[in-house]
């Protein structure tokens, strides 16, 4: 019984999941730069910063899935 309970659940891993996980990193590192930069571009900051805010959303709910 417990072995068709574990096949029950299955995970939604996609080789396109470390694709996204590569690119919240890249996104992040941008921030970060642009952040840092002693001439500041604020809307170059508020996009870099809701990219972030939704890629790094998209990664919890993809991860819990796996």
């Amino acid at each position: 019984m417990f072995l068709a309970a574990e096949e029950a659940v299955k995970s939604t891993f996609s080789y396109f999941d470390p694709f996204v996980l590569v690119l919240t990193v890249l996104i992040a590192l941008g921030f970060i730069r642009l952040v840092m930069e002693p001439k500041k571009n604020k809307f170059a900051i508020g996009f870099a910063f809701v990219s972030l805010l939704v890629f790094g959303f998209m990664d919890v709910i993809m991860i819990k899935g796996w």
